[in-house]
């Protein structure tokens, strides 16, 4: 049996959140430019998790999965701005800032633990002493 992807399920739901905010905004606060930049970032996050199922070697998984993390500190400056612009209820890009703030770091433990993956295939000839080293130089 598959197990689900847990990062996969929360940017799709996250990207969700943001189509359905996106639809508020433009209903409600006739609000059309932040909130199409907000969505095209925030559902590009998910989208570029996809891609990254399909990467074709580690270092191309690795670039995606670094796109999506951009893709998510971008939405992050977008909800933030939506924020303090006041078209936001405070609640509500509190709740959506969290979520944001969750996939970040799952994406950087995620791009972490595939650097280190892609150091040790790299480095298999080296001494084991260095390896420590190696590691440390990717971050």
């Amino acid at each position: 049996m598959k197990t689900e992807n847990t990062l996969l399920v929360k940017s799709y739901a996250f990207a969700l959140r943001m189509v359905k905010l996106q639809q508020f905004l433009v209903e409600h606060k006739k609000e059309y430019v932040l909130s199409k930049q907000a969505v095209r970032s925030g559902t590009s996050i998910g989208a570029n998790l996809e891609e990254a199922n399909q990467a074709e070697s580690l270092a191309d998984f690795i670039h995606k999965l670094s796109v999506s993390n951009k893709e998510a500190h971008e939405t992050y400056y977008w909800l933030r701005l939506l924020r303090d612009s006041e078209c936001l209820d405070g609640r509500l890009a509190d709740s959506l800032l969290a979520d944001c703030s969750e996939l970040i770091g799952m994406l950087i433990a995620s791009i972490k633990t595939n650097k280190r993956k892609q150091a040790l295939r790299l480095n298999l000839s080296v001494p084991i002493v260095l390896i420590p080293l190696i590691i440390r130089a990717f971050f």
